[in-house]
């Protein structure tokens, strides 16, 4: 038998975590450019982190639903998701 909604969680948690961490990422190398703005390896991490970050957060707001503010819809129905507190832990 074949559980695709609990599949379907299992990615959506994966690729939600995987762009929490690409945006803490991109937040500690920013912090770290702002005193080492000559470290070239630091700016091309950053740039190819925030780039991955941006093509995630797209496909996860394509596939689940927006994650900001900024997350353009022909619909308004993100409302009627579960809250976080009615879903269980992400």
């Amino acid at each position: 038998m074949n559980n695709c909604s609990c599949q379907n969680s299992s990615n959506r948690e994966t690729l939600l975590n995987r762009i929490m961490s690409l945006n803490f990422a991109v937040n500690d190398l920013t912090l770290y450019l702002d005193t080492h703005p000559n470290d070239t390896k630091a700016l091309c991490m950053h740039n190819e982190y925030s780039q991955e970050a941006t093509k995630l957060t797209e496909e996860y707001q394509r596939l689940y639903g927006p994650l900001t503010i900024n997350f353009t819809s022909d619909t308004w129905d993100w409302i009627d998701e579960p809250w976080p507190w009615e879903r269980g832990a992400y």
